[in-house]
């Protein structure tokens, strides 16, 4: 089934795959110039997307709701623009991608806030 957690869970899997391949070649290249960006792309990419995913997996109550679709919206769009904004910033470039990539971010762990908030965590008692 094609729900919430699984594209929360497919984006975390990317997430690592890419910072795993990245990883690969800052140390073939020995150039680590850009191991924050790296850093948050495993973090915010493959750690926390992959907590959201375990969430919803776990607490049904708040899959599938309208919250939910828009949590994994502005979470998607707030790591695809902050790892590429820091690696801008790391290389000399304005910040306004970063500053953007760090908004939804932050918005996104806020409607998570509310989402455990309303549903708690785990199956209701029958």
């Amino acid at each position: 089934m094609k729900n919430v957690a699984f594209y929360f869970f497919v984006a975390a899997v990317l997430s690592a795959t890419a910072g795993m391949i990245w990883g690969v070649q800052m140390s073939i290249s020995r150039d680590h110039s850009l191991s924050m960006a790296h850093a948050h792309l495993n973090l915010v990419g493959w750690t926390t997307l992959g907590l959201f995913g375990l969430y919803y997996t776990v607490t049904p109550t708040a899959e599938g709701t309208m919250l939910s679709k828009m949590h994994l919206a502005f979470a998607l769009v707030g790591v695809l623009c902050l790892v590429p904004g820091i690696a801008i910033v790391l290389t000399g470039g304005a910040p306004i991608l970063v500053a953007v990539g760090s908004i939804l971010t932050v918005i996104s762990m806020l409607i998570f806030l509310v989402t455990v908030a309303r549903n708690g965590i785990g199956r209701k008692p029958v």
